[in-house]
């Protein structure tokens, strides 16, 4: 028995294959697609994954101001910040992320799906939300991905 044939192979940031996909976002669950472009982005849905290397996929996310929470998530959600100083705890809700910007609510989901270390903050920059249906990375031909 050839047992060379047998070795796992662990990736480097030069040899991971990194592909464009793009996520549409319209009327998809938050949580329920987020944790996919997390998965995604991490590489877990890749045979060659390996957790210590950035060697997931760069994912655009297009119509975030078209996903929807299920019950009352947009009004009884809390995201809670502090400032740092004294009294500077601050509570928004979903609603109110929305009225700034649809891509914050997003971005929040998929980084608190990723890991908590210099690695997940270097994921992290693979994300790229839209509000709207037009992206600036037509150059990189991105493949559509169905959730």
């Amino acid at each position: 028995m050839d047992t060379n044939s047998f070795k796992t192979i662990s990736l480097n940031k030069a040899t991971a294959e990194k592909n464009w996909v793009i996520v549409d976002a319209d009327s998809q669950v938050l949580g329920r697609m987020a944790s996919e472009v997390a998965k995604m982005i991490k590489g877990k849905h890749k045979p060659s994954f390996t957790p210590h290397i950035d060697c997931g996929d760069n994912v655009i996310v297009i119509n975030a101001d078209k996903i929807r929470l299920t019950g009352k998530k947009w009004t009884d959600k809390k995201y809670v910040r502090h400032t740092g100083y004294p009294g500077g705890q601050r509570v928004e809700t979903p609603n109110d992320i929305k009225a700034k910007s649809s891509a914050k609510i997003i971005e929040k989901a998929v980084k608190g799906m990723l890991p908590n270390n210099r690695l997940g903050r270097q994921l992290f920059k693979n994300l790229y939300v839209y509000e709207g249906v037009r992206h600036p990375h037509e150059a990189q031909k991105p493949k559509e991905v169905k959730l």
